[in-house]
């Protein structure tokens, strides 16, 4: 086990079990995923074998796990906790009810995360415990929500390798090729940059294809007078980069070149929005207005940016109605687009970090147009 003396994962646990506490909640249950990972350190996987912890105030942390993953776990945990394993053969609803009557839970409410639990842990915490199993997602948003050094050091180094594999993927760019087998070039230069994984699957559409903002690559050839859109990240230290930028594969006609400048305006009204005490949706709202004065509103069909970190996409929301005011810290992306169907689209994507006076946008690919 990592010494607890020297992670944040103690001090991060007692923040999330006193607003717990706040809200009523008994203890917080947790599955694989970058929560587990955010407040103990250990970077498990879900699959058909139960994996959970359970945190209350006061008490030992338990975590009931597969027997043969007790020593891994046990070597990646930063904090001190009991860990019950179990076999195939005997499962776990003994080792959950064990880990229930440890923490006294019988009955009482257990916060969870709604979008990462599945049913087969909500069924059997229930029935372990007789606990009511409620939502827990604004104690675990309000704890990431806002990044220390180290985690914003760790994004800004996935920043950095993904522009530099970017740069070089360029060179790759031809009429001739199909969007399948650049998107996997460029997964795989991202994956060996990354020492880890991508944070998603690249998105690359070109001519018609860039028009969808999440296009699938697909065996289409590239052509001359296409642009191009690609969106791509990678991990580094569990943390992600997500960046976007639209080329064109030589001269392009002028409507594409338009709505071009027409998204790099949005984009550079987008980060100039950006400071603390701003309400997230003015950030969008200051992108819209400058695709709407040049008439293309009703393209600019998702949200200005998300949140980003241990995920790509997780609060803040940069959208409409999100009041929430941006504080240093915070971290997420500017991605205006336009898309024009079976024309062509542009996506012109930024990531940035809310300081105490302002912020610093962590990306340094250039935004103007790139004809390849």
């Amino acid at each position: 086990m990592k010494s607890s003396a020297t992670t944040p994962f103690p001090e991060r646990v007692r923040r999330a079990l006193a607003s717990a506490q706040q809200q009523g909640l008994a203890a917080l249950a947790l599955v694989p995923g970058p929560n587990m990972r955010y407040l103990t350190g250990a970077q498990m996987h879900a699959s058909e074998r139960i994996i959970l912890g359970l945190m209350a105030p006061g008490q030992k942390p338990v975590f009931v796990v597969p027997s043969f993953e007790v020593k891994r776990v046990r070597q990646d945990m930063g904090l001190d906790a009991e860990l019950l394993g179990y076999s195939d053969e005997e499962g776990p609803q003994s080792a959950l009810a064990r880990a229930c009557d440890a923490l006294e839970l019988r009955g009482k409410r257990v916060g969870a995360e709604s979008l990462q639990m599945r049913l087969m842990e909500f069924w059997r915490l229930g029935e372990a415990a007789g606990a009511e199993v409620v939502a827990g997602d604004d104690i675990f948003a309000d704890l990431r929500l806002c990044k220390d050094v180290h985690e914003l050091a760790a994004m800004k180094t996935a920043i950095e390798r993904t522009e530099t594999v970017l740069h070089a993927f360029l060179a790759e760019i031809r009429p001739g090729r199909s969007e399948k087998e650049l998107a996997g070039l460029l997964r795989f230069a991202l994956m060996q940059a990354s020492g880890e994984d991508v944070s998603f699957s690249p998105i690359l559409g070109s001519g018609p294809n860039s028009a969808l903002p999440h296009a699938a690559p697909s065996d289409r050839l590239l052509q001359k007078g296409d642009l191009i859109v690609i969106d791509c990240g990678m991990f580094y230290r569990g943390y992600v980069s997500d960046i976007t930028r639209t080329f064109a594969l030589g001269e392009v006609k002028p409507e594409l070149r338009r709505i071009y400048d027409v998204v790099l305006e949005a984009n550079r009204a987008g980060r100039e929005a950006c400071r603390p005490g701003v309400a997230a949706q003015s950030v969008d709202r200051a992108a819209r207005a400058a695709v709407q004065k040049a008439g293309y509103g009703e393209y600019f069909t998702h949200r200005t940016g998300h949140g980003i970190g241990l995920e790509v996409h997780e609060p803040p929301y940069i959208a409409a109605g999100n009041a929430v005011p941006l504080r240093p810290g915070m971290t997420f992306t500017v991605e205006p687009g336009v898309y024009l169907p079976e024309r062509g689209g542009v996506r012109i994507e930024d990531d940035v970090a809310i300081t105490a006076d302002g912020v610093e946008v962590l990306t340094s690919f250039p935004r103007e147009l790139l004809l390849l």
